[in-house]
């Protein structure tokens, strides 16, 4: 929950403007004053979806125009009050938001961004077929306060920016949220985000309606001010656009990015286009054409981010102050002595039948049987396009087998979503690092707790528990972004720990660390075996491997070749030629 605290800049962003607002009499400056927190909302609810989970909007005209034109047809065919509308047009942009979502997401990356496009000029066309090119709300004037026909114009600058202030509000308790989180790591790394237990359709549905909502309750408000919708005043391309540039002006992903971009942005087009539209059409396009532009060149995040990025380098720590020491290879080798993990049980916990999966001709897995059994660590070898991450992938539902079964305490669990086996209790680290970069540690953790937690509170405390399990208390605060590859390792593997499962997998876990490095992270697996934690791990480094595996499974071209403990599997002929190499059993471990 937001605290009064951080709510203090938003009122008395509020106060100020409003105090603004009152001293001035101009009829078009004071309509240009209210246009500004109308443009900041409409361009917050396009940083709902759009900044928070990274697919580019340029259809939101869609939610703004279907609002404007229920308020409109709403008080000409059935006399209600915008009081009553205006809510109404924020339900019917959820509804649309649902509507449209649903479908859409099925699209990634610039063809949803084309496909969203295509909403708001279907629409447009739409109503100008049903013959409403322009439609003028009736004047009231037997009950003008009923109907929001101010005869003072700054009660509508006043009304517009309680509006804002309550999308702010809104935006500030979803960022500091469970849903909020959910979509920067959505954001910032969906596949991560779906490893770690989210399920990023339903949470990419839940922004597409909120953020229809509160286009749709603004795009009501903007008719109401100007008492004239036409298709192309609410649906047109720059409608969109200007909720895509005040947003990206001032920074995506963040409260103050689209508050920031209107209130620079707005006068100053608003202005250009009195000034000089009549002899320089289309002027406002320009500026937003340019202002975009600028953005682009200088600061590709926005305003926002480029100055917070600043003031983070200005206040860092410089280098040599002191930091967490490192373990000593001497203490991490006394450590490894010292911990003896629980000796696995008869308990199966994850059996795996006649996994296969084939990309056109390639074999890629073929007939894959295994079973790991509880408080076991199983180690999954073999050269390079064996098919071992392409194993974990369907183990963890980023792959569909062809044919097989997974099963998971006896459930089969073949062919589900990454976010449902999460929940069945499998945590995932990947080969490549998928770390959030603009979230902290302790953030980046708290989104791999959402799965096991009821409450933020218990999901923070999770976290913390898991960043302290693998040494990374003392700089829990830093961003993912400024870690160092050690560092990142852990923090997924702390992310994985969060979510409390019962199986980890572990995909190159050692990979881009230094020998000292690799002796730490190994110490922090054996000590999770320790504790009892059921491990599925794939690593190239046999040494670090030999020590720390209970079993082997070893594949070649996608097939099972052999398995069993460490001892036997490294001296199994067909393991040598096809993997080890003669040399490896001349330096083996003995």
């Amino acid at each position: 929950m937001p605290t009064l605290r951080s709510l203090l800049p938003a009122l008395a962003f509020t106060a100020i403007y409003a105090a603004i607002s009152l001293s001035v009499s101009n009829s078009y400056y004071q309509l240009v004053l209210t246009l500004v927190p109308v443009w900041a909302v409409f361009g917050l609810s396009w940083n709902l979806l759009s900044g928070y989970t990274g697919l580019i909007s340029f259809g939101h005209a869609a939610f703004f125009g279907i609002g404007a034109y229920a308020t409109a047809l709403g008080q000409i065919y059935f006399d209600l009050s915008p009081w009553f509308l205006i809510p109404m047009a924020g339900l019917l942009g959820g509804v649309a938001g649902l509507l449209i979502g649903y479908p859409t997401f099925r699209l990634q990356g610039h063809y949803f961004a084309l496909a969203m496009l295509a909403y708001p000029l279907a629409i447009l066309y739409v109503f100008e077929w049903l013959g409403f090119q322009e439609i003028t709300l009736p004047i009231k004037r037997d009950n003008p306060i009923a109907y929001m026909q101010f005869g003072d114009p700054r009660l509508y600058t006043l009304l517009a920016l309680a509006m804002m202030l309550a999308t702010i509000l809104l935006t500030r308790l979803v960022e500091r949220s469970r849903f909020g989180m959910a979509l920067l790591a959505i954001k910032q790394n969906e596949a991560a985000a779906e490893a770690a237990g989210i399920n990023t359709l339903a949470w990419k549905l839940r922004a597409i309606s909120l953020s229809g909502a509160i286009a749709g309750a603004i795009g009501a408000f903007y008719a109401v001010v100007l008492l004239v919708v036409t298709p192309q005043s609410v649906f047109g391309m720059l409608v969109s656009a200007q909720a895509l540039t005040v947003a990206m002006f001032g920074g995506v992903g963040t409260v103050w990015g689209p508050v920031i971009g209107s209130v620079i942005l707005i006068p100053l087009a608003e202005t250009l286009n009195a000034e000089a539209g009549s002899r320089f059409p289309g002027i406002q396009g320009v500026i937003f054409g340019l202002a975009v532009v600028c953005v682009i060149l200088v600061a590709p995040e926005g305003l926002f981010w480029k100055l917070r990025d600043l003031h983070r380098k200005r206040s860092a720590p410089k280098a040599g102050d002191a930091q967490q020491a490192p373990a000593s290879t001497a203490t991490i080798t006394t450590l490894q002595r010292e911990l003896r993990r629980r000796p696995a049980s008869a308990d199966v916990v994850l059996e795996v039948q006649n996994l296969s999966r084939s990309f056109g001709g390639l074999k890629a897995v073929q007939d894959v049987s295994f079973k790991l059994h509880k408080n076991e660590i199983l180690g999954i070898i073999g050269p390079n396009g064996a098919g071992k991450t392409t194993v974990f992938n369907l183990l963890n539902g980023f792959l569909r087998p062809d044919r097989g079964k997974v099963l998971i305490s006896g459930r089969d669990m073949s062919g589900q979503k990454p976010h449902a086996i999460c929940e069945a209790g499998i945590g995932r680290t990947f080969q490549v690092m998928r770390p959030f970069p603009r979230m902290s540690i302790l953030d980046n953790v708290v989104v791999g707790a959402y799965v096991a937690a009821k409450s933020d509170a218990q999901a923070r405390q999770l976290a913390a528990n898991a960043v302290s399990r693998v040494g990374l208390s003392a700089v829990a605060g830093r961003l993912a972004g400024e870690l160092s590859t050690k560092e990142l390792r852990l923090m997924e593997l702390a992310r994985a720990l969060a979510g409390q499962p019962r199986i980890l997998l572990l995909d190159e876990t050692l990979a881009g660390l230094g020998h000292g490095e690799a002796d730490e992270v190994v110490t922090v697996i054996q000590q999770l075996a320790r504790d009892g934690m059921t491990i599925a791990i794939i690593e190239h480094t046999m040494q670090a491997m030999v020590r720390l595996v209970d079993s082997f499974l070893v594949l070649d071209h996608g097939a099972v070749i052999t398995e069993g403990e460490p001892e036997a599997v490294t001296r199994d002929s067909r393991v040598i030629e096809a993997y080890l190499g003669k040399k490896w059993v001349a330096h083996a471990p003995h």
